[in-house]
C-alpha cells in the first residue's frame, strides 16, 4: 500500500510539473496560409461576430494601408475590393456606402485594416517572412469597437508595390494621423472606446482619400482642390495633404507652388525632428536608381533641405539604410556611404553647412519593410533620412 502511495504521489507530481511546464511555454506561432485564405478567414471573424445592432447597418472602408510604411499598396487595394465582393455576397446585413462626408454624417460602422509584414516568430530584428492582416470595426453610433478579426498569410503571391500616389511621394508619408489610424486597428480590444483623435479626422481623411483616386487617375487639378479643401478641416493638417499638394503641383508644371509645396514638407520634417527623404538607390550601391522621371526633382529637393536647414540654425544627422539582402558588415558599410554621398551632395551647395552635418550608417536594423524583395515594395529601407540633432 506504501509503495502505491508513494507511485501516486510521483505521478501526480509529474503531471503538475508538465502542467506548469505547458502553462509556462510560450503559445506556438500562427501558422502562415494562403494571402486569399488568412484575409477570408479575418473577414469572416470580423463580420460574423460583429457585435453591432440593427437589421441594416451602414458601413464604410477607410482604406486599408501597410502599417510599417502608412502607404496603400496594391496588396491593400485588392483587400478592399474583396472585402467589399464577400460583404455584398455573404453578410447582406451590411450596406456599403462611399467613403465621402454624407456617409460619415449617418454615423456608420466604419472598417479599418492593416497590412504588415512581420517575422512569424516574433523576433524583433528577424527576417519578415509572413503578414499579419488586422481587421476593425469602429462603431460611430455606439463610439466603440465593435468586432475584430486577424490572420497571418504567407508572402508567396502577394503584391506589396505601393500605389502610385505613395510611389511618387517625395518622403515617407507617417504621421500622428496614420499612428492613430493603426493604433485603431491594431492597437484596441472589443468595447474600446474609439479614440477621438481618429473620430476628429474622418471628414479630412475622406476628402484625401478623393484626393488620393483623383491623382492616380490623373484628374491633378480635382486632386489639389481636394487638398486644399482637406487642409481647412479638423485634422487636415496631414503629411499626406503637404505630399498631395506637392504632387499635384509637380504634375501641373507649377514650378514655384511645386517648390514652396516640398519647402513645407521640410518644415514639418525640421519641426519633427525627422525628416525621411526618398533619394532612392540602386540595390548593392550608392548611386540613385536609373530613372530619370524619378531622380529629376532630387536637386531642388537637396537644395531646399540644406537652404531651409540653415534657415532654421539645424544641425542634421544624415542616417543611410540598407535593404535586408547581403552581409551585415557589407550593408553598414554601404549605408554608411550612401549617407556620405547625400552629404557631399548638399555641400556642394551650401559648403558652410559642413559644420553643422554627420554622416551614419544603420545598415538595415532599422529596416521599416524588412523582406528584402529589393524592389518598389521595400524601397523605404534603401533609404537616407535627416535627424534634427543638437549642434
Amino acid at each position: 500500500m506504501t509503495g502505491f502511495v508513494r507511485f501516486k504521489t510521483v505521478a501526480i507530481g509529474l503531471a503538475l510539473l508538465a502542467g506548469m511546464t505547458t502553462a509556462g511555454a510560450q503559445p506556438a506561432p500562427p501558422t502562415p496560409v494562403p494571402f486569399a485564405d488568412a484575409l477570408r478567414k479575418a473577414a469572416d471573424d470580423l463580420f460574423g461576430k460583429a457585435a453591432v445592432t440593427g437589421e441594416k447597418v451602414n458601413l464604410v472602408i477607410d482604406p486599408l494601408i501597410d502599417a510599417a510604411s502608412g502607404a496603400q499598396s496594391a496588396a491593400t487595394r485588392s483587400m478592399q475590393a474583396t472585402l467589399m465582393e464577400m460583404v455584398k455576397a455573404n453578410y447582406p446585413r451590411f450596406n456599403v456606402l462611399p467613403f465621402d462626408s454624407e456617409a460619415l454624417a449617418s454615423q456608420p460602422v466604419v472598417l479599418v485594416g492593416t497590412f504588415t509584414a512581420v517575422n512569424n516568430q516574433g523576433v524583433t530584428d528577424g527576417p519578415r517572412d509572413a503578414y499579419r492582416i488586422c481587421l476593425t470595426l469602429a462603431d460611430l453610433k455606439s463610439n466603440s469597437v465593435v468586432s475584430k478579426g486577424v490572420s497571418r498569410a504567407r508572402l508567396e503571391g502577394v503584391d506589396a508595390t505601393p500605389t502610385q500616389y505613395y510611389r511618387d511621394s517625395p518622403l515617407w508619408a507617417k504621421d500622428q494621423a496614420t499612428d492613430v489610424y493603426i493604433k485603431t486597428c491594431q492597437g484596441t480590444k472589443l468595447g474600446d472606446a474609439i479614440d477621438p483623435a481618429y473620430v476628429e479626422r474622418l471628414t479630412a481623411n475622406a476628402l484625401i482619400n478623393d484626393g488620393i483616386l483623383a491623382y492616380e487617375t490623373q484628374h491633378f487639378r480635382e486632386a489639389l482642390a481636394f487638398y486644399r479643401a482637406a487642409r481647412k478641416l479638423p485634422g487636415g493638417e496631414q503629411h499626406r495633404v503637404r505630399i498631395g499638394t506637392y504632387l499635384a503641383a509637380s504634375k501641373l508644371a507649377r514650378r514655384e507652388d511645386m517648390v514652396d509645396a516640398f519647402g513645407d514638407l521640410i518644415d514639418y520634417g525640421l519641426g519633427t525632428d525627422r525628416l525621411m527623404v526618398k533619394l532612392l538607390f540602386k540595390p548593392g550601391t550608392t548611386q540613385f536608381i536609373d530613372d530619370r522621371q524619378i531622380t529629376e526633382p532630387y536637386p531642388m529637393w537637396l537644395s531646399q533641405i540644406a537652404t531651409r536647414a540653415r534657415q532654421k540654425g539645424a544641425c542634421l544627422e544624415i542616417v543611410g539604410h540598407t535593404s535586408q539582402t547581403g552581409l551585415p558588415q557589407v550593408n553598414d558599410r554601404l549605408s554608411a556611404l550612401r549617407a556620405q554621398f547625400v552629404m557631399d551632395l548638399l555641400l556642394t551647395g551650401a559648403p558652410d553647412n559642413r559644420g553643422r552635418m554627420i554622416a551614419t550608417g544603420r545598415g538595415f536594423r532599422e529596416n521599416l519593410v524588412g523582406t528584402g524583395k529589393d524592389d518598389a515594395s521595400d524601397a523605404l529601407d534603401r533609404r537616407v533620412e535627416f535627424k534634427v540633432i543638437g549642434c
